[in-house]
């Protein structure tokens, strides 16, 4: 049984002041537009339609909170790099997220989704940069790895490794493919030991190759937010 089989939704957070009074820990799902972000998560609750994965780019334009059991919390934000928003909403998005990510308490660290084939945009670079400053880890999956050769995730994974070495053990990199449901237990591991949860394989390494090759209906990607501005204000 997953993980996070039994995840719920809880509500959604489109000012600070609703945040959740009762979370004891939360992780937070971050990712640049058609990363795949709410597709992962709804591979990893094992749900085709937990996080809503829409075709219109900017749909996710608030903090989703996803209960796993009382205190605990996975929490979907607004994908950042969708150019077309309307400047009142970009500002928006960052004015929430900002806070939330430098400063929410019961946050125990960051998923940060990147296309596999695409990875280390340069928003994917801002997002890390200003993220880092906190201390909190970063858990970063390469999703879509089913589009590559095994060559391919193997030059994938070893270059998004190197371009994070100098955060050390505070980011972990692995693959993960949505379509093929592969890396779950993985994910599982890195994610169970923020919560405070007991995974189902507490031995597996959570930035190995997986090699699990089930078919699963097709997911699209996620869509969202602009974080044109968070690499200024991680220097800041």
């Amino acid at each position: 049984m997953p993980l996070f089989q039994n995840a719920a939704f809880d509500k959604t957070v489109a000012d600070l002041r609703d945040l959740p009074t009762d979370s004891q820990c939360e992780v937070a799902f971050a990712g640049r537009s058609n990363a795949g972000k709410s597709s992962a998560i709804n591979t990893l609750a094992n749900h085709s339609r937990l996080a809503f994965v829409s075709k219109t780019p900017g749909r996710t334009q608030h903090l989703n909170y996803f209960r796993l059991e009382p205190g605990k919390y996975l929490v979907d934000l607004p994908g950042y790099g969708f150019a077309k928003a309307p400047e009142e909403i970009r500002s928006q998005w960052e004015a929430l997220l900002a806070p939330y990510l430098q400063h929410r308490a019961a946050l125990s660290g960051l998923v940060l989704i990147m296309d596999s084939r695409h990875p280390l945009t340069e928003l994917d670079l801002q997002m890390l940069g200003w993220f880092a400053p906190t201390g909190k880890p970063v858990h970063v999956l390469l999703s879509k790895a089913d589009k590559l050769t095994r060559q391919q995730q193997v030059l994938a994974l070893r270059a998004v490794q190197a371009a994070v070495k100098d955060m050390g053990g505070q980011c972990t990199v692995q693959l993960f493919s949505s379509l093929q449901k592969s890396g779950v237990p993985a994910a599982e591991a890195v994610l169970a030991a923020w919560l405070g949860l007991t995974t189902r394989d507490e031995t597996l390494p959570p930035t190995g190759l997986s090699s699990e090759r089930k078919a699963r209906p097709k997911q699209r990607s996620a869509m969202g937010w602009g974080a044109r501005s968070a690499g200024s204000r991680g220097r800041q």
